[in-house]
């Protein structure tokens, strides 16, 4: 398929990218009040969903199992992670967070205002079918 570069889908192609930049400068600046890296933040809040192992977590950031390891590192000598056997492979190690790293996910995610307040502005309907929208976009 033949990318589209009518005036319409450039724009919206525009606004997109506006949105993800001024969503990684908000997400960016809560890591840095929490004194994280802004993957720090991301492996912390990935993290707080359900504990998991370091490859699963390169998977899902799409990025080296490697950098994953580091991340975890730090983030264990805050006392914001630690690392478990995982109970079906005991082969295997899962990053969890501690309580204390639960607690920075939460504040984490509460300090995240950008997309919430101009979401509040749109209705429940609105609201659905742009989420419908970014999915069919996404081939979810």
């Amino acid at each position: 398929m033949a990318p589209r570069t009518d005036p319409l889908s450039l724009e919206v192609i525009e606004l997109i990218g506006t949105i993800v930049a001024r969503y990684h400068e908000e997400y960016e600046r809560a890591a840095a009040e929490h004194s994280l890296t802004g993957a720090q933040a991301r492996v912390l809040g990935l993290l707080s969903l359900e504990p998991m192992p370091m490859r699963r977590i390169a998977q899902k950031l799409k990025c080296e199992p490697s950098n994953i390891t580091g991340i975890v590192d730090r983030l264990e000598a805050r006392g914001l992670v630690e690392r478990r056997p995982d109970p079906v492979d005991r082969r295997v190690k899962l990053a969890a967070p501690t309580e204390e790293g639960l607690a920075t996910a939460a504040d984490l995610r509460g300090s995240l205002n950008f997309a919430r307040e101009p979401l509040a502005e749109l209705s429940t309907r609105e609201r659905t079918v742009l989420r419908d929208l970014l999915k069919r976009m996404l081939g979810d």
